[in-house]
């Protein structure tokens, strides 16, 4: 029996599925490697394929097993397609040597394919730079390759510390308006991050994608890191920088879909639609309009397995948020479907092809660094997301906690306060069936059309209420709540916390993206640090709280004990404790009613330090809660209990004595 089933008996009707699921994995590994051996030595299609140089000339390589012929053209040849064709190898591969100095790095060349008596142009599949011309708006790769290796200084790092992660976007960590650079990231924003306490950064949109306002996750050259943010070395010096201040890094990996292009993108590169993807409607996303992987196809697994060890290799990525995993697992891509049954995860819906290509891939990385993070996308809940592959797993460290910011504006947006119901938000946060990363909001709540936690709370009053000697109704109860809904998210939610980048400091408004519509503006496209920074404005405010909030966490290990411990809920009082990493977590919802002597049961019979709370005056609180220990003695009542004064609105952090 899988010790899946064992640990999970619920599972058990599932047997079948889940010894179909491991035997797939089996059978696909025997396929890739018949004669035994690790992926590891298999994913290396990066090494042989692409541009490469050697002591008298440049090789290129390329795949496209039904062209008919393959011709490389560039500033080389002033841009005659047809004038230098590559020669066919066994397997559908091309390959062509060019001696001496007829290439240098940073040619500019794209690849020309026939098919029949049709010529297109393609970006090389395996390009390492690729640009964009400004004026003509047109792609091309750039010859890339290093022969001097980047002189690393972070040999030895890892962190086994639970991930607090700063989810970011280089080309937006300005607070001008243009797109932001890797070395700018590196020295104005890690600084930053180090500050605010944060021990990971997620960065999204590395890989190259041709539409600025995808988010990057349209990718065209899986490959390629952005050029819109500079070069590979500048991205390498963000990384090094990172290891150097103990921060990792992550890269938020696109393996669920591709973008449709043909010119910049790797779709109909030989021809045909079946290259990399399914063929016919089976190979579009019905939502996205992309393309999807045939991860049954061992050449894709090759490109896609090999694409993740260039990553951690060639750039030190410390692991990979995985996007997209809901829409690779079923072949309905989860659209609609509420998950309320085991049954949903293991019928003739579930894409097993899917779910051996993660296996794989979370395989393969824990063999280039066994130290190495991976984090589903999935709000579905797979089970064995997060499982030992050898058990019936998937692999995993973490998923994303979907549904607590799923459940925080739905609350924020459609319910008044009294009426949020402590026990359901309770079991929302707490009920889990793995590892799960944490958040209130991360990009995809910024992103207009949608409003961040700050901008649903407080609304237009953004605009001239956020001075710190104003106290209005509605931007009192949004500062209030922004601090008290992220103090329990990461206290209560999860086994690691996200945070997206200006969200610690409550960034007003929303991201929009330069596009015709609004003028191709980077207005709403960049980070307002100096909100953060004026002295004059409660955003100062709401950082120092989110900051202490996170080294609160990390000081006193909080993250390390899985599941908090109640302590008392009271749906009439709004009033709800918890016990986690030794600290007692008290929060008072309540929009009008503050306590004096409210009773909660604590752990130990010792006297109880506040630590800080909400409504301390530095995070533009009242500065009602004093910082006097508590006894957790009461005479006359058996057992231990603590006696506080419980503002409105208001969270407060008690550690015991002698922790």
């Amino acid at each position: 029996m899988l010790r899946i089933i064992k640990t999970h008996p619920e599972l058990r009707p599932f047997e079948a599925d889940l010894k179909l699921r491991m035997d797939l994995y089996q059978r696909k590994h025997r396929q890739l490697l018949p004669g035994g051996g690790r992926l590891l030595d298999f994913a290396n299609a990066h090494n042989w394929y692409g541009f490469h140089q050697e002591k008298d000339g440049w090789v290129y390589r390329e795949w496209a097993p039904a062209a008919d012929q393959l011709y490389l053209t560039g500033d080389f040849n002033d841009w005659h397609w047809t004038d230098t064709p590559l020669r066919r190898l066994e397997g559908g591969s091309w390959e062509i040597f060019l001696p001496g100095d007829t290439l240098h790095k940073g040619s500019r060349v794209l690849t020309i394919v026939r098919n029949g008596d049709r010529l297109t142009q393609h970006v090389p599949l395996y390009a390492r730079r690729v640009t964009q011309d400004w004026v003509t708006q047109s792609w091309c790769c750039e010859v890339w390759d290093e022969l001097t290796p980047y002189p690393w200084t972070d040999a030895g790092f890892h962190s086994e510390e639970p991930p607090l992660i700063y989810e970011a976007h280089v080309g937006m960590a300005s607070e001008d308006s243009r797109i932001a650079t890797y070395r700018e990231f590196a020295d104005n924003v890690l600084p930053h991050v180090l500050d605010a306490g944060y021990n990971t950064v997620q960065l999204m949109a590395i890989m190259e994608h041709p539409y600025y306002g995808s988010f990057g996750y349209q990718v065209s050259s899986f490959f390629a890191a952005s050029s819109r943010y500079g070069y590979p070395d500048d991205l390498k010096y963000l990384i090094n920088k990172a290891h150097s201040m103990h921060i990792r890094v992550l890269l938020d990996v696109v393996h669920s879909h591709a973008v449709g292009n043909t010119l910049e993108g790797i779709n109909m590169f030989d021809g045909t639609s079946y290259q990399f993807f399914h063929d016919g409607a089976e190979g579009n996303h019905p939502a996205w309009g992309t393309k999807l992987f045939d991860y049954d196809k061992p050449q894709v697994l090759h490109f896609l397995l090999s694409n993740l060890k260039f990553w951690m290799e060639e750039f030190h990525f410390d692991g990979f948020r995985f996007d997209g995993v809901t829409s690779m697992l079923y072949h309905d891509h989860g659209l609609g479907v509420a998950f309320s049954d085991l049954s949903h995860y293991f019928t003739m819906n579930t894409d097993t092809e899917s779910v051996t290509y993660l296996q794989l891939a979370n395989e393969l990385i824990r063999q280039v660094n066994p130290h190495a993070l991976t984090i589903a996308e999935d709000m579905s809940g797979m089970p064995g997301m997060c499982e030992p592959i050898e058990d019936g797993g998937i692999g995993f460290n973490y998923r994303l906690a979907m549904g607590i910011p799923d459940l925080w504006i739905k609350w924020v947006k459609e319910r008044r306060d009294e009426d949020w119901h402590l026990g359901t938000l309770w079991k929302e946060l707490t009920f889990r069936n793995a590892p799960t990363i944490a958040y209130v909001e991360s990009h995809d709540q910024a992103l207009v059309g949608d409003q961040t936690m700050i901008f649903r709370l407080a609304g237009a009053a953004m605009y001239d209420q956020m001075s710190m000697d104003c106290h209005t109704q509605v931007i009192d109860r949004a500062v209030a709540l922004h601090k008290m809904i992220r103090l329990l998210t990461i206290a209560a939610g999860g086994t690691g916390y996200l945070c997206f980048m200006g969200n610690e400091f409550g960034h007003p408004e929303w991201i929009d993206f330069p596009r015709p519509g609004n003028g191709n503006s980077f207005t709403y496209c960049r980070r307002q640090w100096s909100l953060m920074t004026n002295p004059e404005l409660k955003y100062g405010a709401l950082y120092a709280f989110d900051r202490d909030m996170v080294h609160t966490v990390t000081k006193y290990h909080v993250l390390e004990q899985e599941y908090p411990e109640l302590r008392w809920v009271h749906e009439d009082d709004h009033v709800l404790a918890f016990e986690r990493g030794g600290l007692l977590f008290v929060f008072n919802f309540s929009p009008d009613h503050s306590y004096t002597d409210y009773v909660i049961p604590v752990s130990r019979g010792v006297d109880w330090h506040p630590l800080f709370s909400s409504d301390d005056s530095c995070y533009n609180g009242y500065g009602r809660v004093a910082h006097d220990p508590v006894s957790a003695c009461i005479p006359g009542r058996e057992g231990n209990f603590v006696r506080l004064y419980l503002p409105a609105r208001t969270a407060i952090v008690l550690a015991p004595e002698g922790l």
